[in-house]
């Protein structure tokens, strides 16, 4: 059963209104990851064979460089400081989560481009269209795969450092008028998506990672996205959500925020973690 929290405190007014992400989404990016039904068996195969080959791409793209010292996490979540017992170690998490988003930059870049990055006129050719006749470009395609990459490599990482509770990729149906957030079984999402029932996927958010500092599972310390920009000289950022979305006039990061509580922050292989 999925779980529910009630939170009174949230703002009563804000209007909800379209729809947030459905196989017929306006925004063709929001199609479900590893649902994309034109990757073969070669490429398959050309992506397990980049985890043996991903370091030696290391021009595939400029990477973030970054002293521990200076941790944007310690800084924005001053919390972790506690649950991680020091600096270095909230330090750590950081570096090595942003290092899991660059091997996946690397991984990715090289089973389709070899030593190198794509460019801007890559990025935006169409390789292939949903199910309901939207466009799918390759920064879609490549975002895709190099999330599989950061989070199965995000995973091994919390599984070891953080000792808490955390969510990979938990979508949550959130109503902000009312206050209400609860959570969406991978049964649920998968079935509804299965049957085309998308209309039933409005109104929820899915972040990468959620760390919870105890077993409320609707409650975040810190909510972290991966964006992997395409080109890799377009600057990170949120989603911002247009007029026909469930939380007009708002982005992810607010979003994340307002639903689950803590701070919300953006990791990218080329700027490491920023707010």
């Amino acid at each position: 059963m999925a779980a529910r929290r009630v939170v009174w405190w949230k703002p009563m007014l804000l209007m909800v209104v379209g729809v947030l992400l459905t196989a017929c989404a306006s925004s063709p990016h929001r199609a479900p990851r590893g649902e994309l039904r034109f990757v073969d068996t070669e490429t398959a195969g050309r992506l397990r064979h980049a985890a043996a080959v991903g370091r030696a791409a290391g021009a595939a793209a400029p990477v973030a460089t970054r002293a521990v010292a200076a941790s944007i996490l310690a800084e924005s979540v001053p919390a972790l400081l506690t649950l991680l017992k020091s600096d270095n170690a909230v330090g750590d998490l950081e570096e090595r989560l942003v290092e899991c988003a660059i091997r996946a930059e690397r991984q990715v870049n090289a089973a389709f481009f070899g030593n190198r990055a794509p460019t801007r006129q890559e990025c935006g050719e169409e390789v292939d269209v949903d199910g309901c006749g939207e466009r799918i470009t390759r920064a879609m395609l490549l975002g895709q795969r190099k999330h599989e990459v950061a989070l199965q490599c995000a995973r091994e990482v919390l599984a070891e450092v953080w000792p808490g509770p955390y969510s990979i990729e938990q979508r949550y149906r959130y109503y902000p008028n009312a206050g209400v957030l609860e959570t969406v079984s991978r049964e649920e999402e998968a079935r509804l998506i299965r049957e085309g029932c998308t209309k039933e996927l409005w109104r929820t958010i899915k972040p990468d990672l959620v760390l919870h500092s105890d077993h409320d599972l609707l409650r975040s310390v810190v909510t972290l996205d991966y964006k992997f920009p395409c080109p890799h000289t377009n600057e990170p950022r949120w989603k911002q959500y247009g007029e026909d979305s469930a939380y007009p006039d708002s982005n992810q990061g607010k979003v994340y925020s307002d639903a689950l509580g803590g701070r919300s922050l953006l990791i990218s292989p080329g700027r490491g973690m920023t707010r």
